[in-house]
C-alpha cells in the first residue's frame, strides 16, 4: 500500500495550514489499527487538506492512495474513505459559476475540475464496495455512484437490483437516497426515478423505507406525491415508534435528562478514544442526539421531505403540528427545530403551530424547552400564541432568566428576549433581576425598548447602573446596554448620566461609546435641553461623523435647523459612504427646512453605492414632497436588493395611498403574494430575519391602503 507516496514532492504542495509534509503521514493515519489515531488523521484531511471544501495540489495528490485505502478489506473505517472522496470530487460548476469566476479563482476551479475528472474516473471501483462486508462501506457507495459515476443508467439499475437483498435498514435507505440524487443530477431519469419511488411508497415492508420514498419523491418528483401526504406520514411515524417511545409517561419522573447523553458520550469515547477532534465531537453530539431513538435517521428523512414539499405550507405545518402532538419527545425535538426553519422561510398562518411549540416549554425534557424557547425567541410579534406559556416558563424557572458563559458578558434567556419582544410586561421582573447582577446582560438594552411603556418602571435602575460605569476601556461594553435601554424609554430624565458618558467617552471604542451616547439624546428629545451647549460644541467639526451625530440629536432637541444645515451638508460631501448616509437621513428628517439640499440630494440617485441612493430618494422627498423621482429611484433600488425593501416600504407608505395599477402598487402586491420570505437564505439566516420580513409585509399593507404618515428612522 501506498506504493510511491514518498516519491510525491509534497513539500512543494500547501494545504490549508501551510506546507503539505505531513500529508503522507494523515494517509498512514487513516489505516491505523488505533481508532483514535485513524480519527485524528481523518480531521486532518477534513481540517487542512480539504479545508471547508477546498481542493489544493495536495487534495489532488492524494486522490489515488484514498482510492487505495477504500478498496482495502484490511484498513477500517473505510467508509469514512470513501465520503472523504465523494466529497473530494463531487464539486459541479455550473454555466452560472464558471461566468463568475475571476483571474484569482481560475487555479482553484481547475483543481475542482481535476478532482472530479480523477474521482469520476475512478469511481467503477464503488460498484464493488456496494456489497461489501463493512456496512459502513455500504453506507457509503451509493451516494458515491450517484454522485460520481459516469453511467446513471447503470447506477441506478445497480441500486434497484441491491435494496432487495441488503441486511442493512439504514443502508437501504442510503440506495433510496442515492436514487434520488440521480434523478436530480439526470432530469431525464427522473421519471423511471419517480415511478419506482411511488412503488416503494406504498408497497415496500419498512415503513421507514416507505418514508424514504415519499421523501425523496417529495425532493426530485413533488408531483408524484399522494394528495394525502400529510396523513400516510403521520401513518407511517406512528408505525415507526418502539412501544417504549409510545408509552412512555409524561410526568417529570419520566426523564432523567441527564442519563442518555452521558451514556452516548461514554459509549462514543470507548469506540473512538479520547481525541479532541472535530470528527470526534461531531460523532459524539451525533451519538448523544440518537441515542435511545429507534428510528435515529427518521430526523432526516423528515428534513428531505419538507425541503421537497418547499412552498406546500399548509401540508408542511399539519406535518409538524401532529408532530408536535407526538408522544414521542425526540420527535418534537425534531419538529420544534424543523418548525423554526418553516417559519423563518415561508409566511403562513402560524397560529396552531406556535401555540403548540409554546407547549413544550413546560415539558420536564430540557432539550425539548430549550429548543422550544429558542424557536420562540426568533418569532417576535408571531409569538403571541405562545406568550401565557413563555410567561409561566419564566415565572417557575427564574435561574434561567440570565444565562452566563465561559468567556464574554451574560446574555438574556431565550424566553425572556421571546416574551420581551412581545412587549409583554410579565418580562419585567427577569429584565429587573438582570439590571441588579454585577455585569449587565448584553441585550438587555434591547429587550427593554421592545417593551416601550411598559419598561419605564426600570428607568431608575438604568440610570443608576449608567452613573456607575467607570469610563475606561471597558466603558463601551458595560454602559451600551444602558444606553440601549434608556434610547428605547426615552427617558429625558437620564440625560445628566448620558453626559457623563458622552464628555467622558474613552480613546477605546469611545466613537462608539458616543454615537450610543448621542442617539439616547437625540431620543430624548426636548427633555434633554440640557445637552445643547454640549451638541453646539460638537458640531464646531462639521465633516466628521460625531459633528453629523451629534446635529442630528441637536436638531431632535432644539429645532434649531439653521445650525444643523451647515453640518450636515458638509456631512453630505463626506468620503465615507457610512458617513453621506447619516448625512442624508439626517437631512430627511428637516423636511421642507432642508430645501436648499435638493439639487446634492438628486445627485446621489446615480451613485454606486445602492443604500446611499436609497437614503438619497428618501430624503429627496422628505425635503421637496416631490415623490415621483424618489419612487422610480426607490422601486429601482427593490429590484436590485431585498436588503432595501424594508427601508423602501417604510418611505412608500409614509408617502400615503398608492395609485391604483401603478409600478408601486405591482411591487407591493406581488411581494404580498409571495408565500417565499423575502430574506430567506439558503444555508443561513439572522436572528431578525421573521421580524423583518414581517415588518415588510405590514408596510406593503398600509402603502396600499393609504394609512401613510410612518417613520422611515
Amino acid at each position: 500500500m501506498f506504493s510511491g507516496i514518498d516519491e510525491v514532492d509534497w513539500a512543494s504542495m500547501e494545504h490549508a495550514y501551510g506546507p503539505a509534509d505531513d500529508v503522507p503521514e494523515l494517509l498512514r493515519g487513516l489505516a491505523s489499527d488505533d481508532p483514535a489515531e485513524r480519527e485524528a488523521a481523518l480531521d486532518g484531511m477534513y481540517g487542512a487538506v480539504h479545508h471547508q471544501g477546498d481542493v489544493y495540489a495536495c487534495t489532488l495528490a492524494c486522490i489515488p492512495f484514498l482510492f487505495e485505502l477504500a478498496v482495502d478489506p484490511g484498513v477500517q473505517d473505510r467508509g469514512s474513505v470513501v465520503e472523504l472522496l465523494t466529497s473530494i470530487g463531487g464539486f459541479d460548476l455550473d454555466e452560472d459559476d464558471e461566468a463568475e469566476i475571476d483571474e484569482d479563482e481560475i487555479e482553484g476551479a481547475a483543481n475542482y475540475a481535476m478532482a472530479a475528472a480523477a474521482v469520476t474516473a475512478g469511481a467503477g471501483v464503488f460498484f464493488e464496495l456496494i456489497a461489501d462486508e463493512d456496512p459502513g462501506v455500504r453506507l457509503a457507495a451509493p451516494l458515491a455512484l450517484a454522485t460520481l459515476h459516469r453511467h446513471p443508467v447503470r447506477v441506478l439499475a445497480l441500486l434497484r437490483e441491491r435494496l432487495p437483498v441488503e441486511p442493512d435498514e439504514e443502508v437501504r435507505l442510503a440506495l433510496v437516497e442515492a436514487a434520488g440524487r440521480v434523478a436530480l443530477r439526470h432530469r431525464p431519469l427522473a421519471g423511471r426515478v419517480a415511478e419506482w419511488l411511488g412503488r416503494l411508497a406504498s408497497r415496500a415492508p419498512s415503513p421507514g423505507l416507505r418514508l424514504a420514498a415519499l421523501a425523496q419523491l417529495a425532493r426530485c418528483s413533488p408531483d408524484g406525491l399522494p394528495g394525502d401526504v400529510v396523513p400516510v406520514v403521520s401513518g407511517l411515524l406512528r408505525e415507526m415508534r418502539s412501544p417504549s417511545e409510545e408509552s412512555a409517561p409524561e410526568g417529570d419522573e419520566a426523564v432523567d435528562p441527564d442519563a442518555e447523553p452521558v451514556a452516548a458520550a461514554e459509549a462514543c469515547r470507548g469506540e473512538q478514544g479520547a481525541t479532541p477532534t472535530l470528527v470526534g465531537q461531531l460523532r459524539s453530539l451525533s451519538a448523544q442526539e440518537n441515542a435511545g431513538r429507534g428510528a435515529p435517521w427518521a430526523a432526516d428523512l423528515l428534513r428531505t421531505l419538507h425541503v421537497g414539499l418547499d412552498d406546500r405550507v399548509g401540508d408542511r405545518t399539519a406535518l409538524l403540528a401532529d408532530q408536535l402532538r407526538s408522544p414521542d419527545r425526540r420527535q418534537r425535538i425534531d419538529a420544534v427545530r424543523m418548525s423554526g426553519g418553516l417559519i423563518r422561510a415561508w409566511r403562513g398562518p402560524y397560529e396552531e403551530l406556535v401555540a403548540l411549540v409554546g407547549d413544550q416549554l413546560s415539558d420536564p425534557e430540557p432539550r425539548l424547552a430549550e429548543a422550544a424557547s429558542h424557536v420562540l425567541e426568533e418569532l417576535f410579534g408571531l409569538a403571541a400564541p405562545a406568550a401565557d406559556a413563555l410567561a409561566a416558563r419564566l415565572a417557575d424557572r427564574p435561574g434561567d432568566w440570565v444565562k452566563s458563559w465561559p468567556s464574554g458578558p451574560p446574555g438574556l434567556g431565550s424566553a425572556v428576549k421571546a416574551l420581551a419582544r412581545l412587549g409583554d410586561s410579565r418580562a419585567l421582573p427577569a429584565l429587573a433581576a438582570a439590571l441588579e447582577l454585577p455585569q449587565v446582560a448584553h441585550d438587555v438594552g434591547f429587550a427593554v425598548g421592545h417593551l416601550g411603556a411598559a419598561a419605564q418602571p426600570l428607568t431608575g435602575a438604568l440610570r443608576r447602573r449608567l452613573a456607575e460605569v467607570e469610563l475606561d476601556e471597558g466603558a463601551y461594553d458595560r454602559a451600551s446596554p444602558l444606553l440601549a435601554g434608556l434610547t428605547g424609554l426615552r427617558a429625558g430624565e437620564a440625560t445628566p448620566e448620558v453626559l457623563r458618558v458622552l464628555r467622558g467617552a474613552p480613546d477605546y471604542r469611545g466613537e462608539w461609546l458616543r454615537t450610543a451616547a448621542l442617539r439616547a439624546l437625540g431620543s430624548f428629545g426636548p427633555a434633554a435641553r440640557e445637552a445643547v451647549p454640549e451638541l453646539r460644541a460638537l458640531i464646531r467639526r462639521p465633516g466628521t461623523a460625531s459633528a453629523t451625530e451629534a446635529a442630528e440629536a441637536l436638531w431632535a432637541i432644539s429645532g434649531d435647523a439653521d445650525a444643523v444645515l451647515p453640518v450636515l451638508i458638509e456631512g453630505l460631501q463626506s468620503h465615507h459612504v457610512h458617513d453621506r448616509r447619516a448625512a442624508a437621513v439626517a437631512l430627511g428628517a428637516l423636511g421642507t427646512r432642508a430645501a436648499v439640499v435638493a439639487p446634492r440630494l438628486r445627485g446621489l440617485l446615480a451613485h454606486e453605492e445602492l443604500w446611499l441612493r436609497v437614503d438619497a430618494a428618501i430624503a429627496l422627498w422628505e425635503v421637496s414632497g416631490r415623490s415621483r423621482e424618489t419612487v422610480e429611484a426607490l422601486l429601482a433600488g427593490w429590484e436590485r436588493s431585498r436588503h432595501v425593501r424594508v427601508r423602501v416600504a417604510e418611505c412608500v407608505a409614509r408617502m400615503g395611498p398608492v395609485p391604483e395599477g401603478s409600478a408601486a402598487a405591482h411591487v407591493l402586491r406581488s411581494e404580498l403574494a409571495s408565500v417565499r420570505r423575502h430574506n430567506a437564505m439558503d444555508g443561513g439566516y439572522g436572528s431578525h430575519d421573521i421580524h423583518e420580513d414581517e415588518k415588510l409585509l405590514a408596510l406593503c399593507r398600509q402603502a396600499l391602503r393609504g394609512t401613510g404618515k410612518g417613520t422611515t428612522a
